[in-house]
């Protein structure tokens, strides 16, 4: 649900857990940390009333700039800041900080619901605690019913299951423990060049493997895999095909069925997701109306088991224009906020479907917040209220001051890959 279709609704807790066994288990505490470090794009869903509760700070520059694009006075929309707890949930991070109490004040207004990043057994028992609902669920039981599903469908065996019952195309793949992969891995290199296997909960490329006929080839040990999911854990080994192109339609569950919000191409590097487009570029259009039906059918089968609330859907294309689903991701993923972001920032000026990509550079030199957004404003790529327009410093200044996080919204894709070109050039990205 975007921000603008929700106003004047009851307030949120926007909980921003990126620490969560949802996905990954807590044991890839190295993992989930980095993720956690884009919590500050979180401040771009608040509104009058809402609260923020975020593992990482948020800069006073960062904050002012989210007020003054969005409207919402610093004052109306406070920020929790929750101190370094280790491998815990954010929940736990909290009531070991002595916060609990500041966050049930601000969650006391009547209707009030907790907004979860991720919605997993820590935040339903979180939302207890306040006495307050998770959004979008009439009560926090409703919410438990879907728990179960949700954390199949965020695994890579869950979601092949789900997929075939719902008659999506697959990569040729087996699912095994652990102790099994090296010889699914054999028996597909037998008919394909390439295989990639991957840990059963993993998000973002974390602990894929890419192997050839080659790798395997002299071997004296076992296959080494990284330490993801213990000794007996599952794995899913795959044909590795020859992909044209990542893409991904992200779909939303009411109460009055399924319905497509966006979809577009991922940016991808050695597995590992690293930025998004939308919409589809002209290359794999074509396969927007099958993603759809998939997202569609997939939505259908979580809301047979009670599941509300955003998903995506993730599949390959092939450089023969065929494309594969590849895996599902049952909660708010990296292009659902900045998505809601977009569309309340275009909003402003009227433009309802602007094309956008978000991505991360390095610059080559450290740059702080107040300097990289002055750069934006001298070569005239900063966003423009009146426009609707420009390039958005979406997630803070990075803490090594080069890792840049940045929205570019356009009316169209040529716009966008303009402005991207005029960016490199102001911030001084590393490579091309």
């Amino acid at each position: 649900m975007t921000v603008n279709e929700s106003d004047g609704v009851a307030p949120w807790v926007v909980f921003a857990n990126f620490l969560s066994d949802l996905a990954v288990d807590l044991d890839e505490g190295q993992a989930l940390a980095q993720w956690a470090l884009q919590a500050p794009r979180k401040a771009w869903l608040l509104r009058d009333g809402d609260v923020l509760v975020t593992p990482v700070p948020l800069s006073g520059e960062f904050r002012r700039y989210v007020s003054g694009l969005t409207g919402v006075p610093i004052e109306r929309a406070p920020v929790i800041e929750v101190p370094p707890a280790g491998s815990v949930p954010l929940a736990r991070a909290v009531r070991q900080a002595g916060l609990l109490g500041e966050v049930r004040a601000h969650a006391g207004r009547p209707g009030t619901a907790l907004l979860p990043t991720a919605m997993d057994a820590s935040a339903l028992a979180f939302a207890r605690d306040l006495g307050i609902t998770v959004h979008p669920y009439a009560t926090v039981d409703e919410a438990a019913v879907a728990l179960p599903a949700t954390m199949l469908l965020n695994t890579k065996a869950g979601f092949r299951h789900a997929a075939a019952q719902v008659g999506m195309r697959l990569p040729e793949g087996r699912v095994c423990r652990r102790p099994e992969v090296e010889e699914a891995v054999g028996r597909l290199l037998r008919q394909h060049e390439r295989v990639v296997v991957k840990p059963d909960r993993s998000a973002g490329g974390h602990g894929l493997r890419f192997l050839s006929r080659t790798d395997l080839r002299g071997r004296g040990a076992a296959l080494e895999l990284e330490p993801v999911g213990g000794a007996q854990g599952l794995w899913v080994v795959e044909e590795c095909l020859p992909v044209a192109e990542s893409v991904s339609i992200q779909m939303e569950n009411t109460a009055s069925g399924t319905r497509a919000l966006f979809s577009g191409a991922m940016r991808v590097e050695g597995g590992s997701f690293t930025g998004y487009a939308s919409p589809l570029p002209p290359s794999c259009a074509h396969v927007a109306g099958e993603l759809e039906e998939w997202g569609m059918g997939l939505g259908r089968h979580l809301a047979g088991h009670g599941y509300l609330g955003p998903f995506g859907l993730d599949a390959l294309v092939t450089s023969d224009g065929v494309s594969y689903a590849s895996e599902s991701n049952v909660r708010r993923t990296a292009t659902t906020t900045p998505h809601a972001m977009v569309t309340r920032l275009a909003a402003s000026c009227g433009l309802p479907r602007p094309a956008w990509a978000v991505s991360k550079r390095r610059t080559r030199r450290p740059l702080g917040f107040e300097e990289a957004l002055d750069r934006l404003r001298t070569h005239g790529i900063a966003f423009d209220p009146a426009r609707g327009e420009g390039v958005v410093l979406y997630a803070d200044a990075p803490a090594d001051g080069r890792s840049w996080r940045y929205a570019v919204i356009a009316r169209d894709q040529g716009d966008v890959g303009e402005q991207e070109a005029v960016l490199a050039r102001a911030m001084g990205f590393d490579g091309p």
